[in-house]
């Protein structure tokens, strides 16, 4: 039963996409054919919200019926002793993270149908493209529910690509945008960058194996060698998926798409898939400490460097957008020092709280008709419903008790102490004191910026006196109120040890690590203390000057910060200027060299069959002429080479 449910699981959503590519879309003239277009838009709205819906109910159903970890698979292709199978992989953890991927893609489905049922002029103007749009969110929640069941690591690599793929359609969805075509094609060529290491890492393994097979790679006998190149390989697609340092620059620039999508990648799907997909091969990493060594490395520097790019921002989706670089780098830290459940557990809460922020901000934006800060204010009386609910989600991820980022986030700064101060983490005590230092300084900054957005944006005089905003609609409103309960209550289930025991992989648990989901203690008080500091400091530049941005007692770091240490001008100039240049080099030698040869071999035989012709045409006399010449001239080359011999 299990096994059908999950391979139900990814079908229904994938089925959904694929019969919703296959609607028209809306005419792009309101008055030509309306109702037609209407009647495509109901169409796309209902395949998008039953095939979300669908999936949820046997996410929820797998969750109450999976028990031990089960295993179906079929052989598919065996070529030469290498065996590719389709099955699925099932435990408790994967029916919690399908659970929260389905949760945020039904309420994307919904928030999208008010969101976007205009264009951008809104008299004039509908989103004629809203069917394509739909479905390629429910190919998007497929492709990731195939990486979360996936019993084959070809099986997760389709679903992997295919997210990608969906990722770069979903941002450059408003095409008129003049930022959100180059986005996309950014976000999917980093992301390309990693996938090529990711597909070598799985290569590896198959080969060395003999089986894509999920079960037989984590159980064959591989040599450190073999599990050092494909761990780091597999962390080169990690960096690119889920966004760490150095292929993190597609993820803000992503913003330019429409906000229901940025809710969706970057709270369930796309940026979840790395974190995921390392806790699923998690003791391969743990036969080669090295691989973690690098991954707590990029997740320290992923965490600060997110958290203080927060700091500058004016666009409240890219600080947003910097929030979740850096809760992606607690992610990735604990499982660098040990416990990949810590990592699930923070990765469910962050996609509670950071899909609720992302489509409260929406509402925002869809108020105030601006994305910027500065242009915002005072919007706690006028959208009080928003404004509790953009509470709640700041506060979860700021680690406010007791609300869920609390629990969380708590939880991996625990595996991380006891790893720098009892070495009980696979690799070397000093990544866990890396992870661990950079964790606390982070809770601080966080503190700071999720303070900052919350007084500019809700606090103080509006700065649009024209603009007249208010509570969004009921198909907005009502999934962020309900996003809003799992951020503030999910953490507490952190007590509940059904919870804490399904979030295990059935793997061998690292001593000392994974003692528990939550920890109360002594401990509490220096992230605590932290928090308050944080929050202390922004809200006491505040009150000094309401109508100042805080983000000014940054000095001269304020630029530095918005630009994010300017990784995207290094990556710009060492990177992409020299590879265009090569592809300039290479055109101009393939245009000159190849083409100039080859054309020039044709316009040579060409010219040369034109002589010919012409001598062919040539009048009786000359030809006769020709004739006796050539004639003559052998009866010469033949007495001269008689008298030499």
């Amino acid at each position: 039963m299990t096994g059908l449910l999950g391979a139900l699981l990814p079908a229904v959503p994938l089925v959904a996409g694929l019969l919703g590519l296959l609607m028209p879309p809306a005419p792009r003239d309101p008055s030509a054919g309306a109702e037609g277009g209407d009647r495509a838009r109901r169409a796309s709205v209902a395949l998008g919200v039953v095939g979300a819906a669908g999936a949820l109910a046997l996410a929820v159903a797998l969750l109450l019926a999976v028990g031990a970890p089960t295993e179906t698979s079929t052989t598919w292709v065996d070529v030469g002793g290498l065996t590719v199978t389709l099955g699925v992989r099932l435990d408790g953890a994967a029916a919690l993270v399908a659970v929260a991927v389905t949760a945020v893609a039904l309420a994307v489905q919904v928030y999208s149908i008010g969101y976007l049922r205009r264009g951008p002029h809104d008299d004039i103007d509908v989103d004629h493209r809203y069917p394509p749009y739909a479905a390629q969110i429910s190919l998007f929640t497929g492709a990731m529910l195939l990486v979360v069941v996936a019993g084959d690591l070809i099986m997760l690599l389709v679903g992997w690509e295919v997210m990608g793929l969906c990722s770069y359609l979903l941002i450059a969805h408003d095409r008129r945008l003049p930022g959100a075509p180059a986005a996309a094609m950014k976000a999917f060529l980093v992301t390309r960058v990693g996938d090529v290491g990711f597909l070598l890492g799985i290569a590896l393994l198959g080969v060395s194996t003999g089986s894509f097979r999920i079960a037989d790679v984590l159980a064959h006998d591989h040599s450190t060698a073999t599990l050092t190149a494909a761990g780091l390989l597999l962390l080169a697609g990690v960096a690119g998926k889920s966004a760490q340092f150095p292929l993190h620059t597609w993820l803000p620039d992503a913003m330019a798409g429409p906000t229901p999508i940025s809710a969706l990648i970057h709270a369930a799907t796309m940026v979840a898939a790395g974190v995921y997909a390392v806790a699923r091969l998690y003791p391969l990493f743990t036969a080669a400490p090295v691989t973690l060594t690098v991954l707590g490395v990029l997740g320290a520097i992923t965490l600060l460097l997110g958290a203080l790019a927060a700091t500058a921002q004016d666009d409240i989706k890219r600080v947003l957008a910097w929030s979740t670089v850096s809760q992606l780098g607690y992610m990735t830290g604990a499982l660098a020092v040990g416990s990949p459940s810590a990592a699930l557990f923070h990765l469910l809460t962050h996609a509670a709280f950071k899909a609720l922020l992302f489509l409260a901000a929406g509402a925002v934006i869809h108020a105030v008709g601006t994305t910027l800060m500065s242009e915002m204010g005072g919007l706690r009386r006028s959208m009080p419903v928003t404004f509790w609910c953009t509470l709640v989600g700041l506060g979860a991820l700021a680690g406010v008790p007791p609300l869920a980022g609390f629990w969380s986030k708590d939880g991996v700064l625990t595996v991380a102490e006891a790893a720098a101060l009892g070495g009980t983490g696979p690799a070397p005590s000093w990544v866990g004191w890396l992870v661990w230092l950079a964790g606390l300084v982070g809770v601080a900054i966080t503190a700071w910026y999720a303070g900052r957005l919350l007084l500019r944006a809700f606090f103080g005089a509006p700065r649009l006196p024209l603009v007249r905003p208010h509570d969004p609609p009921a198909l907005l409103r009502w999934p962020v109120l309900l996003l809003a309960v799992p951020a503030a209550l999910l953490g507490l289930l952190g007590f509940v040890g059904a919870f804490a025991d399904r979030l295990r992989f059935p793997t061998v648990p690292v001593a000392g690590s994974e003692d528990g989901l939550v920890h109360l203690g002594p401990g509490l008080l220096l992230p605590l203390a932290l928090l308050l500091a944080g929050a202390g400091l922004v809200v006491l530049g505040w009150r000094r000057d309401p109508a100042a941005d805080p983000a000014a007692a940054l000095g001269p770091l304020r630029p530095v910060f918005a630009r994010a240490f300017r990784l995207d001008d290094i990556q710009h100039t060492l990177v992409v200027r020299p590879v265009r240049a090569l592809a300039r080099a290479m055109r101009t030698g393939d245009e000159v060299v190849v083409d100039g040869a080859v054309e020039g071999s044709g316009r040579a035989a060409s010219g040369l069959g034109a002589g010919l012709a012409a001598l062919h045409r040539a009048a009786l006399p000359r030809a006769a002429a020709g004739v006796l010449t050539g004639a003559l001239l052998l009866g010469l080359a033949a007495a001269v080479i008689g008298a030499t011999r």
